[in-house]
C-alpha cells in the first residue's frame, strides 16, 4: 500500500514522513509483527531506539516487507549509558549492524544527561556519521532549549530534529518557537499522553471528534500534523494503526486548533530532561 502521509523536509536535505511508527515498549517478539503491519497499513517511518532492544526485529521487518530500503525512513537513538567518547562510534556501528539497512536515516542523541555534560561531545561524534554517509540526518531527543543552545553554539550541525513529550496538555510552545527560528524540526513522542490523561474525554478534543466523524485519537494526531509537527504514534492493533494514520483527509478549524491548545497545563508524562542523568 502507497503511504498517504504527508513528507517535511529537513535541513540535511532528506525528507521525513510526518506520521511515523513508534516501537517503543514494543517486545523484541512480537516486533517483527508489529512493524510488518505498520507497514502493510502504510507507515514508511519507524522509530526504535537501541535502548528499546528490538532494532533487530524492525530492521527484519523491514527487510521481509520487500519495500525499498530507500521507501523507509529508520530512526534510532544512541542509549544513554554510552555517551562516553570512546563508546559512541561502538554503539551507532552497533545499531547500524542490528537494524541490517546498510545506513540510518535519522540518529538521535536520546536524552541530553546534563549532568555528565557530555551530550555536545557526543554531538560532535555524530557529525562525523553524518559525514560519512552512515547516518543520513542527526538530531537530539528531549533536549530542552539550553541544550540546543549549547550545541548550536559549539558545533557546525544544527540537529534535523528534537523528539520530545508533546500532547495537548503539555503543548511545549516556547521550545516549538525556538525549533522554528532555528530550523529544527519537532517530532512528538507520547502525542495521546500515553494513557495518563483522559484527553479524549475533554470537550475540545470529543467536540471535534464529533464535528468531524472521526476518533478522539484521530482529532489529538491531527492537531499535531496542523503545529507541523512530525508525529510517532504506536499500538500493536492494526486496526488501530490504521486509524491513526488516517488523519489527511479532514482538517481542524481554527478555532478547534485554538481550543487544544488552550488544554495545556504544562504537565508531563515523562521525566524532566534536566533530571534523566
Amino acid at each position: 500500500m502507497a503511504s498517504p502521509v504527508p513528507l517535511l523536509s529537513l535541513t540535511s536535505g532528506a525528507l521525513i514522513p510526518q506520521i511515523g511508527f513508534g516501537v517503543f515498549r514494543v517486545p523484541p517478539e512480537e516486533t517483527q509483527r508489529v512493524v510488518e503491519d505498520a507497514l502493510e497499513v502504510g507507515y514508511r517511518h519507524i522509530d526504535t531506539a537501541t535502548g528499546y532492544e528490538n532494532e533487530a526485529e524492525v530492521g527484519a521487518a523491514i527487510r521481509a516487507s520487500g519495500l525499498a530500503r530507500e521507501d523507509v525512513f529508520v530512526t534510532t537513538k544512541l542509549r544513554n549509558d554510552h555517551h562516553k567518547e570512546q563508546d559512541v562510534d561502538g554503539a551507532f556501528q552497533r545499531s547500524l549492524d542490528a537494524l541490517g539497512l546498510g545506513y540510518i536515516d535519522l540518529y538521535l542523541i536520546h536524552w541530553p544527561m546534563p549532568a555528565n555534560d557530555r551530550y555536545v561531545n557526543t554531538w560532535r561524534r555524530f557529525e562525523h556519521f553524518a559525514a560519512d554517509g552512515r547516518a543520513r540526518s542527526i538530531g537530539v531527543s528531549n533536549f530542552l532549549i539550553p541544550h540546543l543552545e549549547r550545541v548550536l553554539a559549539e558545533s557546525d550541525t544544527v540537529p534535523a530534529v528534537n523528539q520530545v513529550e508533546l500532547h495537548p496538555v503539555f503543548a511545549q510552545p516556547e521550545l516549538r518557537a525556538f525549533h522554528e527560528r532555528h530550523g529544527i524540526r519537532t517530532e512528538a513522542w507520547g502525542p495521546l499522553g500515553q494513557n495518563k490523561y483522559d484527553l479524549f474525554g475533554l470537550a475540545p478534543i470529543r467536540d471535534a471528534a464529533a464535528a468531524h466523524g472521526v476518533t478522539p485519537a484521530q482529532v489529538v494526531l491531527r492537531w499535531h500534523l496542523q503545529l507541523g509537527s512530525i508525529v510517532i504514534p504506536k499500538s500493536s492493533s492494526k486496526q488501530r494503526m490504521a486509524e491513526n494514520i488516517a488523519i489527511t483527509d479532514f482538517e481542524l478549524s481554527a478555532g478547534e486548533m485554538a481550543a487544544i491548545g488552550a488544554l495545556d497545563e504544562g504537565r508531563r508524562v515523562g521525566g524532566n530532561p534536566e533530571e534523566v542523568n
